[in-house]
């Protein structure tokens, strides 16, 4: 089966571009039509991490974004070498996956 070629869309920065935001404490819920990408921040000290920015995205949007953070971690290793998370395989350290409820 032949695919269609990729179609490159242009990207343009706005004027009213918000801040940049750091985020240390990635969360993510979805209901059967959405995924929320929460970005929280959480410091020594703190009780509570604090959420900065929301995305909500459609599940085709979740797995381009899945695919495209595939390459571009490929490339980062290839280029400044392997990202070791000693310590954290078997925690779940600065990411939540949960699933939301929702009204159907």
């Amino acid at each position: 089966m032949n695919k269609p070629p990729m179609q490159k869309i242009p990207v343009q920065l706005g004027d009213s571009i918000p801040d940049e935001v750091y985020s240390n404490v990635p969360i993510i819920n979805f209901t059967p039509n959405e995924f929320i990408l929460d970005f929280a921040r959480f410091s020594p000290g703190m009780t509570k991490a604090k959420i900065h920015a929301r995305v909500i995205l459609v599940p085709a949007t979740v797995k381009a974004l899945h695919k495209t953070l595939e390459m571009a971690l490929k490339a980062f290793e290839e280029r400044f070498g392997q990202i070791n998370l000693t310590g954290q395989e078997d925690k779940v350290i600065g990411f939540g996956i949960g699933k939301e409820d929702s009204a159907e």
